[in-house]
């Protein structure tokens, strides 16, 4: 009996030593998978996608790869690629993206910047799987990813902060990420379009020019990026931007939720968030 009561003991030894190893290696585990990864918001979207304005030039195939298959080197990239920077200074007020086709690691083009702000809220580490789309099946694409909700065109009534937009229409070819919807209808956005990256304004929905979202626009780019808006003035964007894309919005909340939004920006108006995002803390 004496002998059966030591060996019952020893196994409850080993089996005690071996769920605390196991938990320590859990633990260890889990520590080194929160290390490697970061919780996105909302507004890490829009810092993200603010920081080529003004020194990254809009260059056709930038961001994907030789093969024009998919996500290229830069678009793979965390943070901004000096190479942009070094092309966009040597530019001049008469640019003409069409001599520079191809030219992939000079600049991007609309999909190959919506895919690389989306991989720098995706991963904290370079040349991971990218998100660099044919600008018109984009929105859909991340949405089968399970980043967000998939709103065909002719359905979309609203705008949202970080909303990512897809033409549709098979005539325009372009993508673009929302900034917010002014009270005139009017949407602010930032996208890469001929001359560069910059932050744009849409006509009203009855084609005003002189609108909220363009105002806005005209005011940042001129106050943060005069350099760049003396040479590239903005330009009002027109009401095919309003009917012609096509909306991925990103999941913020529950099981499925890809980026979370405590700064409460999916409830702010365009000024604010503008106002925050360039906030420099004067």
């Amino acid at each position: 009996m004496k002998n059966v009561f030591i060996r019952k003991c020893l196994r409850i030894i080993v089996l005690s030593s071996v769920l605390i190893a196991g938990g320590l290696m859990f633990n260890i585990k889990a520590s080194a998978t929160s290390a490697e990864t970061k919780d996105f918001t909302i507004k890490d979207f829009l810092q993200t996608a603010i920081k080529p304005i003004g020194s990254t030039m809009y260059v056709w195939g930038g961001g994907w790869n030789k093969a024009d298959t998919a996500a290229g080197k830069e678009a793979k990239t965390i943070g901004v690629s000096p190479s942009w920077k070094k092309f966009a200074d040597k530019q001049k007020a008469g640019y003409d993206y069409r001599k520079y086709r191809y030219q992939i690691h000079d600049g991007l083009d609309c999909s190959g910047y919506v895919g690389w702000c989306v991989y720098n809220v995706r991963n904290t580490e370079n040349n991971k799987k990218g998100y660099v789309y044919s600008a018109s099946k984009q929105a859909k694409k991340l949405s089968k990813l399970g980043f967000g909700k998939y709103t065909d065109r002719k359905k979309v009534k609203d705008y949202k902060p970080g909303d990512i937009m897809s033409s549709t229409c098979g005539c325009c070819g372009h993508v673009y990420i929302v900034i917010g919807r002014c009270d005139d209808g009017s949407v602010v956005l930032v996208h890469a379009s001929p001359p560069g990256v910059q932050i744009s304004g849409t006509v009203t929905p009855s084609g005003k020019k002189n609108s909220q979202a363009y105002k806005l626009a005209n005011k940042y780019m001129k106050k943060y990026y005069k350099k760049w808006t003396d040479k590239y003035p903005v330009m009002c964007k027109g009401t095919t931007y309003l009917t012609h894309y096509s909306r991925m919005r990103w999941n913020v909340t529950g099981t499925k939720a890809v980026l979370s939004d405590p700064d409460g920006y999916l409830d702010m108006s365009p000024e604010e968030v503008l106002e925050d995002l360039f906030d420099t803390g004067e």
